[in-house]
């Protein structure tokens, strides 16, 4: 039986566009009350603009997943104004161009790494002792198909998705006693901006088959709104057509 999330606190980092942005829209549409954070303020207030239009009010935090005293700022806010945080999603993901061994510099492994990972590991550090003195919460995190099938997307991507893999099911084991659950999702081809990164273009027709971020987000809630006696460590995500 699904639980509802209606008055959930759901912090989403990395919600200013791709799957992020979708599962904000989802949140808020479920009754969530969502705090949506990223990098870029102006995608963060198109957001809300958005969803004002369908009567939902969702906050909008503007911080950088790369920095842990943003992310810090970005639970402490949050716990000030609601109490409490239920569900965090870390939807915050880049990758290069120049992602071949033979053109990728130290600079650029950093920032991906930065981004993709420690991110993540930022975030969550802020926001399981809070979890941990309420007894509950929900961590979700995005990784990639890329964690799990050696492909092209390059070391740096591979390397910084298969942290992701690891983060989320250390801290399952770390913190199920404190009734704390995770999930990582590894999703395959999914039509989102990231796809510029890429240095060859996708060709049309696979494209048109890619899975689309509302596919994903609504995956998202779904796990979001299992019982608390449950919880799947791992999805893998893949386009039906390809």
């Amino acid at each position: 039986m699904q639980v509802s999330i209606s008055d959930q606190v759901a912090v989403i980092v990395g919600g200013s566009s791709g799957i992020g942005r979708a599962a904000a829209m989802i949140f808020a549409r479920e009754g969530a009350r969502v705090v949506a954070a990223a990098r870029r303020e102006d995608r963060l207030h198109a957001l809300r603009e958005e969803l004002a239009k369908e009567n939902l009010d969702i906050s909008v935090h503007c911080a950088n997943a790369c920095s842990a005293t943003q992310m810090e700022q970005l639970v402490q806010s949050t716990l000030e104004r609601f109490g409490n945080i239920d569900i965090l999603l870390y939807a915050t993901g880049t990758n290069t161009p120049a992602r071949s061994m033979e053109r990728l510099e130290p600079d650029v492994w950093n920032s991906i790494i930065e981004t993709n990972l420690n991110g993540a590991f930022y975030v969550t550090h802020a926001v399981l002792p809070s979890m941990r003195a309420a007894r509950c919460g929900y961590l979700i995190y995005l990784s990639s198909i890329a964690a799990m099938m050696p492909d092209l997307s390059g070391a740096a991507y591979q390397a910084s998705k298969r942290g992701i893999f690891g983060l989320s099911h250390a801290i399952r084991l770390e913190e199920q006693q404190n009734g704390i659950r995770s999930s990582v999702i590894c999703p395959g081809l999914v039509n989102t901006e990231l796809l510029e990164q890429r240095p060859v273009k996708v060709d049309p027709e696979v494209l048109a088959k890619a899975l689309r971020p509302e596919d994903v987000a609504e995956l998202i809630v779904l796990l979001a709104k299992m019982p608390p006696r449950m919880v799947v460590p791992e999805i893998h995500l893949l386009p039906s057509l390809q």
